[in-house]
């Protein structure tokens, strides 16, 4: 879409000028796909991707819209598009996660786009750059969830409503209006973010009367949604209101220097990711200060502002939706505001060598993820791996976190119904610090233990018995290894029979 654009901004240059201002956004395309494409199946799925195959993607599409109202806080594009890619690819990591990082990869040429329409070529290469390393994008774009989508559609938006406020003609209108709304239908917090295009676009006059249709139209889609998200009542959202409003608060920039696992690195490669980065925006804001250059980042301000502030003041008031991972789309104009600073007309050469050096500290960051399981997502193929199929006599007691990845990568399992028993002649134990001090210690007699594993920080206990023992659903769920919420699993074949009967 970008490069399109981008075709009919320079046309009128000649061939040499044409392809000289073409050959920066493919370097940088190419770079963004390699790093999303070459290690997109590396790592195993986590409990989010996982529990998309697994309970919410079904051969029928009915079935799976049915599923996204009662287990999903989203809304239904990207759940489509996943139940279209399954039936064309299968449910393999490289095929449920080839969308996001499409949508990654086409976010790095929207970027472009918009860097060129706040402040020039310049302006673009930092953007594109500083969007297809950072660690965050990078990271959302192997993943198979809803994130890469929603941060694709809120660039279009924002691409499209800079333009229309330059040129508010009625079909520049229509495609804010047309990429607003599959914004909205992609992730809620779409609208925060759209609230500050449509303030962008009110505030010029030239630009006021023809922006009220698109406005309107984004409004219905948007009051649309509302018995959805009334229906989803916050499926899975209770985590957040666990994790105190501070420490998100210290996340966001966190995520964003250093990625959504970044923060086993410390602070320390924090602030060294920081450094070069905050230093260009000071010195980049300085020296345009007198030319008023620094006007050019006003719209990514405003659209940034209220992506992340009203979640923010609606957290305050107690409708708290606010996780970091759900403004990664705001980070797209947060970059195309540094990217002003560090590269518009006006800025000498040392905030575009800070540019170059902040994208240089945020590849290695995301080149390291790929290095080290320690800033990977759990590992939960390696511990299905250790475990093998098994048979019918087991039973599995995992954190809520691993069931839906062991019932992805171990299939037929399923979860043990309160106040039942199972004969088992081995149980297993699956989780990740910090362990209780029972760990260890055999959950049910007759039980010794087999064996002890690490799979990169997952920790794995084996229990044998010598004959196949009842053992109660309680029982399993009360000895687990770890603090974390329980869960119990057991192969469809198991023979299952109710703890009361059996007392």
């Amino acid at each position: 879409m970008s490069a399109v654009a981008y075709q009919a901004e320079v046309s009128s240059a000649p061939a040499r000028g044409h392809l000289r201002g073409w050959w920066p956004l493919w370097a940088v395309l190419a770079l963004a796909a390699a790093l999303r494409l070459s290690t997109l199946g590396l790592q195993s799925f986590w409990y989010d991707e996982a529990f998309t195959p697994v309970h919410v993607l079904h051969a029928s599409l009915g079935a799976t819209l049915h599923s996204v109202v009662h287990t999903e806080n989203s809304p239904p594009l990207w759940y489509l598009i996943a139940w279209l890619d399954v039936r064309l690819f299968g449910d393999g990591e490289l095929a449920l996660r080839l969308p996001s990082a499409l949508a990654g990869i086409a976010t790095v040429g929207v970027a472009w786009a918009i860097g060129r329409e706040l402040a020039g070529p310049r302006c673009a290469l930092a953007c594109a750059a500083l969007v297809a390393v950072n660690p965050l994008f990078v990271w959302y774009s192997q993943e198979a969830r809803v994130y890469a989508l929603f941060a694709l559609t809120c660039a279009v938006a924002m691409l499209c409503c800079l333009r229309a406020r330059r040129e508010p003609t009625r079909g520049r209108m229509a495609a804010f209006a047309l990429s607003g709304s599959l914004a909205l239908l992609t992730h809620y917090f779409s609208a925060f973010l759209l609230a500050g295009m449509a303030l962008w676009l009110l505030r010029d006059r030239a630009s006021r009367r023809a922006a009220l249709g698109a406005i309107t139209v984004l409004a219905v889609v948007g009051l649309a949604l509302l018995p959805l998200i009334v229906a989803q009542g916050g499926h899975g959202t209770q985590w957040i209101g666990r994790w105190a409003l501070s420490g998100r608060l210290q996340a966001i920039p966190q995520y964003y220097l250093t990625g959504y696992s970044g923060a086993p690195l410390g602070h320390g490669v924090e602030l060294l990711v920081a450094l070069p980065l905050v230093a260009g925006l000071l010195l980049g804001a300085r020296q345009l200060r007198g030319s008023g250059g620094a006007a050019a980042a006003l719209p990514a301000l405003l659209i940034a502002g209220t992506g992340i502030l009203i979640p923010l003041a609606l957290a305050v008031v107690g409708a708290d939706y606010l996780a970091p991972r759900n403004l990664v789309a705001a980070m797209i104009p947060v970059t195309a505001a540094a990217a002003v600073l560090l590269a518009a007309p006006g800025t000498g050469r040392a905030p575009w060598a800070l540019a170059a050096a902040s994208a240089v500290a945020f590849l290695a960051v995301s080149v390291d993820v790929d290095l080290s399981p320690r800033l990977q997502r759990g590992n939960w193929r390696g511990v299905a791996h250790a475990l093998g199929r098994g048979g019918a006599a087991r039973a599995l007691s995992t954190v809520e976190l691993g069931a839906a990845p062991l019932e992805y990568y171990l299939p037929g399992l399923r979860n043990l119904r309160r106040g039942a028993a199972v004969n088992v002649d081995e149980i297993d134990e699956t989780g990740y610090a910090p362990l209780r001090a029972s760990a260890g210690r055999a959950p049910a007699s007759g039980f010794s233990l087999s064996e002890r594993l690490d799979v990169d920080g997952l920790i794995v206990y084996r229990f044998l018995a010598a004959t196949p023992r009842a053992v109660s659903e309680a029982a399993l769920r009360r000895h687990v290894i770890t603090l974390a919420h329980p869960e119990v699993l057991v192969p469809g074949s198991a023979h299952v029979t109710s703890a009361a009967a059996r007392g």
